[in-house]
């Protein structure tokens, strides 16, 4: 496999009130990965409706702690700004080889959800550099309803990131026909993806 030695494990990092629901990409991944033989830890972030960052972190990192190494990292949403926060500040993770930040949202989002502003803590391009030895890979849209400013530019940009734009494709979750992922599943095997949307 290219880029190094083969991933070990996968960890899943969902976002805000995210329960593990039956039809999202997530658990459609999760139990790809596991039919395949990998192991795959997909944690029930702790209130999810009322995320904490210093619980999250604290789940994360814990995870991080005893994943296999090395482990690649799939997030979306609310989980991108939690992997950033957690990258900017806990120094390198050896342990992660690949990174994908599906969806990340805005800080519009706070208008409904002020609780979530320490989520949205400042990263730097220079500073995630210096402190993740992962791969990092931006997944988003054009149309997302909770990033309008484009998370193109507000984090691929911004943070230099390698990004796939799926336009149309609001927030990649269910609603916008993200259940089965066929290319999520394909890259977390072989990082030579590109990720594009489901057909259909």
């Amino acid at each position: 496999m290219p880029d190094g030695e083969p991933p070990a494990g996968y960890l899943l990092v969902h976002g805000w009130q995210h329960h593990q629901p039956p039809g999202h990409w997530l658990v459609w991944l999760a139990a790809q990965l596991r039919s395949r033989g990998r192991s795959v830890a997909y944690p029930q972030l702790p209130d999810p409706d009322e995320p904490q960052l210093d619980a999250w972190l604290g789940e994360l990192r814990g995870q991080l702690q005893v994943a296999p190494t090395p482990s690649v990292v799939v997030c979306h949403s609310l989980g991108c700004l939690l992997w950033l926060q957690h990258a900017a500040g806990a120094g390198a993770t050896a342990a992660v080889q690949r990174v994908v930040l599906v969806a990340p949202p805005d800080r519009s989002l706070l208008d409904q959800a002020p609780g979530l502003a320490p989520f949205f803590g400042p990263v730097r391009a220079d500073q995630l550099a210096a402190t993740s030895r992962a791969v990092v890979r931006l997944v988003c849209s054009d149309n997302d309803p909770y990033c309008p400013s484009g998370a193109a530019t507000e984090y691929g940009a911004a943070l230099g990131l390698d990004v796939d734009l799926l336009p149309g494709r609001a927030h990649l979750d269910p609603d916008a026909g993200f259940g089965p992922w066929p290319a999520m599943l394909d890259w977390c095997l072989d990082p030579r993806t590109r990720l594009g949307a489901p057909e259909g």
